[in-house]
């Protein structure tokens, strides 16, 4: 006599009695139904699987149900196992084929939602940014704008008033930066597409070089300046206001002094900075000099009045770089805080102030594009950093020296960038394809100091260790002087280049000329 399960109707493999039912089971469906119930099956009652009485038998067979014992009945049994192999399969392909849709739906639903995330983050950061170059800083007043009649903020006694307030790029700021570097480009476009030298310099540069660089040698006296540190030396401003040939220069002796070349004698002896002078550009339209130092100022200079009519704090260290907007109403500076700085020279304000955050090194000097919207940063780690200035952002870097930038120049066509470094080398950039496309290797421990294009974009001329003239394109030095017993600190091309001035650590100023 078989034992068969009173759960399955089948014949245990672990036979098992209840002592509560007295009913046979397979162990297994029993401890289940233990686990889930805690009871017997058939009469309810509380059975635990201790109470359990295994059951002693020898293996069993399991007999075969009466409809398999015959071969059609066996084919019958195999056919209908197919079928319902065969429709669970089919189940589960329609399973799968939903399941890829929803998944593909939810896939692009995130991608969606990615996208929408970083269009608002991107928004929110530049509200942020809108809103900090906005808010006027902590306990302080913004005052309203000074007209352009009155350029002068002074105080009481005479003395500068020190303006800091970052007041923001305004829309209407924006678009006089744009309407000046449309009409420059146009102009350019026109100059370039059809250059030729004026007949009235026919003893310019374009004339004697290459042709008779021999020529090309100081014509004048040489002229002490005031002291042997770190001067620098603007480009020649020429205007209806002043006829003269003026050019400022600044020293260690913390004073800013202004030459008349034509005269040959100093105009203006401009004294108010604390520390060395180490930049100094000239207005090329209004009597205006701007000076920067170590001790983290930047002033206004009248040169008519020898005064100093503003002081500009931008930063909180050193004043690197200075450059003058194309518009003549605005100035870039550059400090060892990390930071560049957008002023406004008629108000001294600082209209926006930035840093790259991920750099995280002091900038060493900055240039504007000749068209104004863009404009170049050196920086101490060896780079060289375009920014665009309507929209504050990093747009472009230039690796590839290993020193610390000391000079960059835009060429006047707006096509090419030129940079030395503490390495001995110029390297020289195309804007358009973004690369070097020349590199100057020069002696070892040449310091290059200075640099600078001519009007006609013709011309590079170098000072550091001496002063040396690149003809563009070529690329191949076609003069070289020697004339400073010191350091190079500072070179620029007279109009139209007719003549070449330099300044430099020996506490003189020299002019070469035909």
């Amino acid at each position: 006599m078989s034992l068969v399960c009173a759960i399955s109707n089948e014949v245990p493999e672990h036979p098992c009695v209840s002592p509560v039912s007295n009913q046979v089971f397979e162990r297994r469906l029993i401890e289940k139904y233990i686990a889930e119930n805690g009871a017997d099956p058939m009469n309810g009652q509380p059975l635990s699987e201790e109470q359990l009485i295994d059951i002693k038998v020898s293996h069993p067979i399991r007999p075969k149900a009466p409809s398999a014992t015959s071969i059609p009945a066996i084919l019958k049994s195999l056919q209908d196992e197919w079928d319902a192999v065969m429709l669970h399969s089919f189940t589960l392909r329609q399973q799968l084929q939903t399941t890829r849709q929803e998944l593909s739906h939810a896939l692009y639903q995130h991608d969606a939602a990615c996208r929408v995330i970083a269009r608002l983050t991107k928004e929110v950061t530049a509200a942020r940014e809108a809103l900090a170059t906005l808010k006027p800083q902590a306990g302080l007043i913004v005052p309203q704008a000074i007209p352009a009649s009155q350029p002068a903020a002074v105080g009481a006694g005479g003395e500068p008033m020190d303006i800091n307030d970052q007041v923001g790029m305004t829309a209407d700021i924006i678009q006089k930066l744009q309407d000046k570097a449309t009409v420059l480009t146009t102009e350019r476009k026109k100059v370039w597409m059809g250059f030729t030298v004026p007949v009235s310099q026919e003893s310019s540069l374009w004339t004697s070089v290459p042709q008779t660089p021999t020529k090309f040698s100081q014509v004048s006296p040489q002229h002490h300046l005031h002291c042997p540190f770190s001067i620098h030396l603007s480009t020649f401003a020429f205007n209806c206001h002043f006829p003269l040939c003026l050019m400022p220069s600044g020293g260690a002796d913390k004073n800013v002094v202004v030459f008349d070349r034509k005269e040959e004698q100093i105009v203006a002896t401009l004294k108010g900075h604390t520390k060395k002078v180490t930049s100094v550009i000239f207005h090329p339209s209004q009597s205006l000099v701007f000076s920067a130092s170590p001790d983290s100022t930047i002033r206004v200079w009248s040169v008519s009045g020898s005064n100093c009519v503003q002081v500009v704090r931008a930063h909180d260290a050193a004043v690197t770089g200075l450059s003058l907007h194309a518009t003549g109403d605005y100035l870039l500076s550059s400090s060892e805080d990390q930071y560049w700085a957008f002023s406004d020279i008629q108000t001294g304000r600082v209209l926006t102030k930035v840093t790259d955050e991920a750099a995280g090194c002091a900038l060493t000097c900055a240039q504007f594009h000749p068209d104004g919207l863009i404009f170049g940063t050196g920086t101490a780690d060896s780079q060289i950093k375009i920014w665009d200035l309507k929209e504050r952002t990093n747009v472009a870097n230039f690796p590839g020296h290993s020193g610390p930038i000391t000079a960059i120049a835009f060429s006047e066509n707006g096509y090419y960038l030129a940079t030395g470094a503490q390495d001995s080398s110029l390297k020289l950039w195309d804007l358009r394809k973004l690369k070097n496309f020349k590199t100057i290797s020069l002696e070892n421990n040449y310091e290059v100091k200075s640099l600078v294009f001519d009007q006609s974009g013709t011309y590079l001329a170098v000072g550091g260790s001496d002063i040396r003239v690149y003809i563009c394109k070529q690329w191949s030095e076609v003069l070289n002087f020697t004339d400073h017993s010191g350091l190079v600190t500072g070179v620029a091309f007279g109009e139209h280049a007719q003549f070449l001035s330099s300044a430099g650590m020996d506490r003189s100023l020299k002019f070469y000329s035909l």
